[in-house]
Protein backbone atom coordinates (compact mmCIF):
# COMPACT_ATOMS: atom_id res chain seq x y z
CA UNK A 1 0.00 0.00 0.00
CA UNK A 2 2.75 2.48 0.96
CA UNK A 3 4.73 1.63 -2.16
CA UNK A 4 1.62 2.18 -4.30
CA UNK A 5 0.97 5.54 -2.62
CA UNK A 6 4.59 6.52 -3.12
CA UNK A 7 4.41 5.58 -6.79
CA UNK A 8 1.19 7.54 -7.12
CA UNK A 9 2.73 10.62 -5.49
CA UNK A 10 5.78 10.39 -7.76
CA UNK A 11 3.57 9.98 -10.83
CA UNK A 12 1.44 13.03 -9.93
CA UNK A 13 4.63 15.04 -9.34
CA UNK A 14 6.02 13.98 -12.71
CA UNK A 15 2.78 14.90 -14.49
CA UNK A 16 2.78 18.29 -12.75
CA UNK A 17 6.37 18.96 -13.83
CA UNK A 18 5.62 17.96 -17.43
CA UNK A 19 2.53 20.13 -17.44
CA UNK A 20 4.51 23.14 -16.21
CA UNK A 21 7.05 22.65 -18.99
CA UNK A 22 4.24 22.46 -21.55
CA UNK A 23 2.70 25.64 -20.15
CA UNK A 24 5.96 27.63 -20.39
CA UNK A 25 5.36 28.99 -23.93
CA UNK A 26 1.88 30.20 -23.04
CA UNK A 27 3.17 31.68 -19.78
CA UNK A 28 5.92 33.48 -21.73
CA UNK A 29 3.29 35.11 -23.91
CA UNK A 30 1.21 36.08 -20.90
CA UNK A 31 4.03 37.29 -18.64
CA UNK A 32 7.38 37.79 -20.36
CA UNK A 33 10.15 37.59 -17.81
CA UNK A 34 7.96 35.69 -15.33
CA UNK A 35 7.04 32.66 -17.41
CA UNK A 36 8.62 30.06 -15.13
CA UNK A 37 6.89 31.54 -12.08
CA UNK A 38 3.51 31.68 -13.85
CA UNK A 39 3.76 28.19 -15.37
CA UNK A 40 4.62 26.85 -11.92
CA UNK A 41 1.59 28.54 -10.32
CA UNK A 42 -0.71 27.20 -13.03
CA UNK A 43 0.62 23.65 -12.78
CA UNK A 44 0.54 23.60 -8.99
CA UNK A 45 -2.96 25.10 -9.05
CA UNK A 46 -4.05 22.09 -11.11
CA UNK A 47 -2.14 19.66 -8.88
CA UNK A 48 -3.60 21.15 -5.68
CA UNK A 49 -7.01 22.42 -6.87
CA UNK A 50 -8.48 22.96 -3.39
CA UNK A 51 -5.78 25.33 -2.17
CA UNK A 52 -6.87 28.89 -1.46
CA UNK A 53 -4.30 31.69 -1.36
CA UNK A 54 -6.98 34.35 -0.84
CA UNK A 55 -6.79 36.15 2.47
CA UNK A 56 -3.04 35.75 2.88
CA UNK A 57 -1.38 39.10 3.37
CA UNK A 58 0.20 40.24 0.10
CA UNK A 59 3.79 39.77 1.23
CA UNK A 60 3.14 36.31 2.68
CA UNK A 61 1.43 35.25 -0.54
CA UNK A 62 4.28 36.60 -2.68
CA UNK A 63 6.88 34.93 -0.46
CA UNK A 64 5.09 31.60 -0.66
CA UNK A 65 4.55 31.63 -4.42
CA UNK A 66 8.15 32.64 -5.09
CA UNK A 67 9.52 30.03 -2.68
CA UNK A 68 7.50 27.26 -4.24
CA UNK A 69 8.49 28.33 -7.75
CA UNK A 70 12.15 28.10 -6.74
CA UNK A 71 11.56 24.71 -5.10
CA UNK A 72 9.78 23.53 -8.24
CA UNK A 73 12.26 24.68 -10.89
CA UNK A 74 15.51 24.34 -8.96
CA UNK A 75 14.90 21.14 -7.01
CA UNK A 76 11.80 19.58 -8.57
CA UNK A 77 9.95 19.85 -5.25
CA UNK A 78 6.20 20.48 -5.23
CA UNK A 79 4.74 22.55 -2.39
CA UNK A 80 1.01 22.89 -1.94
CA UNK A 81 -1.02 24.90 0.53
CA UNK A 82 -3.36 22.94 2.78
CA UNK A 83 -4.54 25.93 4.79
CA UNK A 84 -3.68 29.62 4.79
CA UNK A 85 -5.87 32.45 5.97
CA UNK A 86 -8.81 31.63 8.21
CA UNK A 87 -11.27 34.21 9.40
CA UNK A 88 -11.74 34.58 13.15
CA UNK A 89 -15.05 32.70 13.09
CA UNK A 90 -13.50 29.66 11.39
CA UNK A 91 -10.53 29.70 13.77
CA UNK A 92 -12.92 29.94 16.72
CA UNK A 93 -14.90 26.98 15.35
CA UNK A 94 -11.69 24.90 15.01
CA UNK A 95 -10.53 25.85 18.50
CA UNK A 96 -13.93 25.13 20.08
CA UNK A 97 -14.11 21.75 18.32
CA UNK A 98 -10.63 20.90 19.61
CA UNK A 99 -11.63 21.92 23.15
CA UNK A 100 -14.63 19.58 22.89
CA UNK A 101 -12.50 16.79 21.45
CA UNK A 102 -9.70 17.04 24.05
CA UNK A 103 -11.79 18.12 27.02
CA UNK A 104 -9.75 21.17 27.96
CA UNK A 105 -8.55 24.52 26.68
CA UNK A 106 -4.92 23.78 27.51
CA UNK A 107 -5.02 20.46 25.66
CA UNK A 108 -6.70 22.11 22.67
CA UNK A 109 -3.96 24.75 22.51
CA UNK A 110 -1.47 22.00 21.70
CA UNK A 111 -2.98 21.79 18.21
CA UNK A 112 -5.13 24.88 17.61
CA UNK A 113 -4.82 28.41 18.92
CA UNK A 114 -7.73 30.74 19.65
CA UNK A 115 -8.42 33.38 16.98
CA UNK A 116 -6.75 36.24 18.84
CA UNK A 117 -3.43 34.30 18.87
CA UNK A 118 -3.57 32.60 15.49
CA UNK A 119 -1.24 33.62 12.68
CA UNK A 120 -3.80 32.09 10.28
CA UNK A 121 -6.26 34.84 11.20
CA UNK A 122 -3.54 37.42 10.59
CA UNK A 123 -2.99 35.97 7.09
CA UNK A 124 0.67 35.08 7.64
CA UNK A 125 0.44 31.33 8.40
CA UNK A 126 0.78 28.57 5.83
CA UNK A 127 0.09 24.89 6.35
CA UNK A 128 1.90 23.11 3.53
CA UNK A 129 2.12 19.69 1.98
CA UNK A 130 3.63 17.25 1.18
CA UNK A 131 6.24 16.50 3.85
CA UNK A 132 9.00 16.88 1.24
CA UNK A 133 7.78 20.40 0.51
CA UNK A 134 7.87 21.23 4.21
CA UNK A 135 11.44 19.88 4.43
CA UNK A 136 12.41 22.10 1.50
CA UNK A 137 10.89 25.15 3.23
CA UNK A 138 12.64 24.21 6.46
CA UNK A 139 16.00 24.38 4.63
CA UNK A 140 15.36 27.29 2.25
CA UNK A 141 12.31 29.23 3.48
CA UNK A 142 14.39 31.76 5.40
CA UNK A 143 15.29 33.38 2.06
CA UNK A 144 11.60 34.23 1.79
CA UNK A 145 11.02 34.94 5.49
CA UNK A 146 9.07 31.69 5.84
CA UNK A 147 9.83 29.82 9.05
CA UNK A 148 8.54 26.69 10.69
CA UNK A 149 7.28 27.80 14.08
CA UNK A 150 6.31 24.72 16.08
CA UNK A 151 8.16 21.47 16.69
CA UNK A 152 4.91 19.53 16.81
CA UNK A 153 3.67 20.84 13.43
CA UNK A 154 6.01 19.98 10.54
CA UNK A 155 3.53 21.58 8.11
CA UNK A 156 3.09 25.01 9.76
CA UNK A 157 5.15 27.96 8.49
CA UNK A 158 4.77 31.66 9.07
CA UNK A 159 5.85 34.71 7.13
CA UNK A 160 8.10 36.59 9.58
CA UNK A 161 10.33 39.24 7.96
CA UNK A 162 11.36 40.46 11.41
CA UNK A 163 13.56 37.36 11.79
CA UNK A 164 15.78 38.68 8.96
CA UNK A 165 17.13 35.31 7.89
CA UNK A 166 17.67 33.97 11.40
CA UNK A 167 15.51 31.02 12.25
CA UNK A 168 13.63 31.49 15.52
CA UNK A 169 13.99 28.88 18.19
CA UNK A 170 11.06 26.56 17.62
CA UNK A 171 8.78 25.43 20.34
CA UNK A 172 5.64 23.37 20.43
CA UNK A 173 2.30 25.12 20.43
CA UNK A 174 1.72 26.76 23.80
CA UNK A 175 1.11 24.02 26.32
CA UNK A 176 2.16 21.20 24.00
CA UNK A 177 4.40 18.42 25.14
CA UNK A 178 7.65 18.47 23.20
CA UNK A 179 8.18 15.59 20.82
CA UNK A 180 10.97 13.17 21.80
Amino acid sequence: MVETESRSVRLRALVTKLLARCLLPLAALRAPGRARWLACQWALGLRFPAEDLDGLCGRARAAFTHARAEAFWRDGQLIGLTSGHRDAAEQHRLFTAEVRRTGSTSAARRRVLPPEESAHVAGIALDVRPAGGARWLERHGHRYHLYRRYDNEWWHFEYRPEYAGRAPSRSPHPGAVAQP
